[in-house]
């Protein structure tokens, strides 16, 4: 297994052991480490819970993609005309989260980054997001009787369960029912354009 020093290396060089392999580029243990703290800083459990092995091949396999897209938008050109404006909506979400005092600021400190490095990592989020509704939601229209199947099957048995109410007609909810299929057609369509990616690029995962 290939094994990288460590920026944190002293006289001893500690060994920082590859994960991932795109082509000719490496991740390293060491950055799915901190893929996972901030994936869990960002949902509001923080302290982060210890990671076992299955919730780092997790961060791993989602740090991998993130890669894989952000490449794929360089060459593209893909993504929002104003990424720092989604940052900082997300920002302000965040802090509203943590409350008050310095919880917010204090977990920042621990993972190792300041406002400004949070706010560029939002934004490559909200773009690697853009990258993927771009590409996708043109192939992921449903069709009116697909429309309507989700009605009667799924819409309607779930409204009687919560409500004793009318249901509302399919003409009230038909844009609400369009968008959950179009988000589950574009769900489908990501996981085989990932794994043509993993393919084109050379993504080889190691074992932690």
């Amino acid at each position: 297994m290939v094994a990288l020093p460590s920026a944190r290396a002293g006289q001893g060089d500690v060994l920082d052991r590859v994960v991932v392999t795109i082509g000719e580029t490496a991740i390293t243990q060491s950055d799915v480490e901190q893929e996972y703290l901030f994936e869990r800083f960002l949902d509001g459990q923080w302290p982060a819970p210890p990671p076992d092995t299955a919730a780092l091949e997790q961060a791993r396999d989602r740090l991998t993609y993130q890669r894989l897209l952000q490449i794929e938008g360089e060459t593209t050109r893909a993504g929002l005309a104003d990424p720092e404006g989604s940052a900082a909506e997300r920002l302000q979400e965040l802090r509203t989260r943590y409350g008050q005092g310095d919880r917010f600021e204090s977990a920042l400190r621990e993972l190792g980054i300041d406002e400004h490095q949070l706010l560029d990592r939002l934004a490559e989020q909200a773009q690697i997001l853009r990258i993927i509704d771009q590409r996708l939601r043109p192939a992921a229209p449903p069709t009116p009787a697909e429309i309507e199947n989700y009605y009667r099957q799924v819409f309607l048995p779930s409204y009687a369960q919560r409500s004793k109410d009318p249901a509302p007609a399919l003409s009230e909810v038909e844009g609400q029912i369009r968008e959950i299929l179009v988000q589950k057609s574009i769900d489908e369509l990501l996981t085989k354009w990932l794994h043509n990616l993993e393919a084109s690029h050379r993504v080889k995962f190691h074992s932690f």
